[in-house]
């Protein structure tokens, strides 16, 4: 009897200890079995990379909204997101993607001017069909066709505009003026102006595309009104800037009245003095509102048409769409480019981005107010005084900016500055047939 109880005793002491063992091994491998699970549920990383071109005065909203979107899509569906961001100028912008996308170093994703660039692009083989992307169906119906081409949607549209020239709405309601809808009343703001010892234009040459911006109002007004086949003739090498030589005449007044050291005077510090009261007027589009108002927060501008004339139905405003994000044809990360576009009109996050950036509604989804200077400028657009940006060019535009400074620094004649664009227009239409 003894013996079989020491018997039981071993055999019940074996037992526990095979069951102890076998406990110990299952709870060794429940770490390793965890760490199979981490390593399957591994994030995919996703370098995207981002050509901003022009948006440098909007680093900080861009990165931070960019930012939300790598929490989103780790979220969503743990992909590990970092950005690539270029924010060159817009001086040289252009120029440094066009080298990329012919090199080959292809930004996922990239912006251009909706109505200059989008059909050179798309005809290069550089942008995606976007067309079935949610974003897609929320456009506004003004707005889904100048960022589509071919009847495809090929851009999110950012920079939805109505602008004209800038004015200092305090020192207008001093002297009791109201925007002039022809030359002649411009004048007479004008000599106001001066008889009260303020300079009436803000000149800002030091970058060529501010000036460039006479272009598309002289051009866009002359050929909604009194000037209907400019850009048909001059596409088919009939036409002359002779035709609209009127153009020079809303030039003259500006570039006389106009504040010192303008080759010394860029965008940043253009909006600085505009901001600070120097000049009652400034051509220049509501783009800068950001940079005006972080300048002075208190500043009251407004938006209208720039006369060129004394027929009242040439002072239109210009609507356009210019700055858009395009996604890249052969981008290797077209998943991920595909759902920041989407989030760019995300229909929550997009009002306080785009409200940020002080840019228009451009979705149906978008709920912000417009702000005062938008309302203005969209006052004249719902009486049917506007017109869409005019289809000129880049080259055009790149050449006219450097002629009227040469202009303005008397280097060239008015006859100069007409030979010049005829040239630069007639080389352009050469190297479209070529294409």
């Amino acid at each position: 009897m003894k013996k079989a109880l020491v018997m039981a005793a071993a055999m019940l002491m074996l037992s526990s200890t095979v069951a102890c063992s076998s406990g110990t091994q299952d709870t060794a491998a429940s770490p390793a079995g965890t760490q199979d699970n981490k390593t399957a549920a591994a994030p995919k990383k996703v370098e995207l990379k981002v050509f901003l071109g022009g948006l440098d005065r909007f680093r900080d909203q861009f990165d931070k909204y960019f930012a939300q979107f790598a929490e989103k899509e780790k979220k969503e569906k743990n992909i590990e997101v970092t950005f690539n961001s270029e924010y060159p100028g817009s001086e040289n912008a252009t120029q440094i993607l066009k080298t990329r996308l012919a090199t080959g170093d292809v930004p996922d994703i990239f912006s251009i001017h909706a109505v200059n660039d989008i059909p050179d692009y798309y005809k290069a083989g550089y942008l995606a069909d976007l067309s079935s992307q949610p974003f897609a169906a929320k456009l506004q119906d003004g707005i889904k066709p100048i960022v589509s081409f071919d009847n495809k949607v090929v851009a999110v549209p950012m920079e939805s505009l109505q602008w004209g020239f800038l004015y200092n709405k305090k020192i207008f309601n001093d002297l009791g003026l109201k925007p002039p809808s022809t030359l002649t009343e411009m004048k007479a703001v004008v000599q106001k102006l001066n008889d009260n010892k303020i300079k009436p234009f803000l000149l800002s040459y030091k970058e060529s595309w501010i000036p460039q911006l006479f272009l598309p109002l002289a051009v866009g007004a002359l050929v909604n009104s009194s000037h209907k086949d400019f850009i048909d003739k001059m596409n088919k090498d009939q036409g002359s800037f002779a035709d609209i030589k009127e153009m020079f005449d809303i030039i003259d007044l500006v570039n006389a009245n106009g504040t010192e050291r303008a080759f010394e005077i860029g965008n940043d510090d253009g909006s600085a003095d505009f901001a600070a009261g120097k000049a009652a007027m400034w051509v220049q589009g509501p783009w800068n509102a950001d940079s005006i108002l972080k300048a002075n927060d208190k500043m009251e501008f407004g938006v209208a048409p720039l006369p060129l004339n004394d027929d009242p139905k040439s002072s239109l405003i210009n609507v356009s769409v210019s700055t858009s994000l395009a996604m890249a044809t052969n981008s290797k990360n077209k998943e991920v480019a595909q759902d920041l576009l989407n989030y760019i009109l995300d229909d929550k996050d997009s009002n306080g981005l785009y409200q940020s950036l002080k840019f228009n509604p451009v979705s149906k989804n978008h709920t912000f107010k417009p702000y005062p200077w938008v309302e203005e400028a969209a006052s004249y657009a719902n009486k049917g005084l506007f017109y869409k940006d005019p289809s000129i060019p880049s080259s055009v535009k790149d050449e006219v900016g450097k002629a009227l400074q040469a202009y303005y620094n008397k280097k060239m004649s008015k006859d100069d500055v007409i030979k010049d664009l005829d040239k630069t227009w007639k080389d352009a239409n050469a190297a479209a047939i070529k294409k």
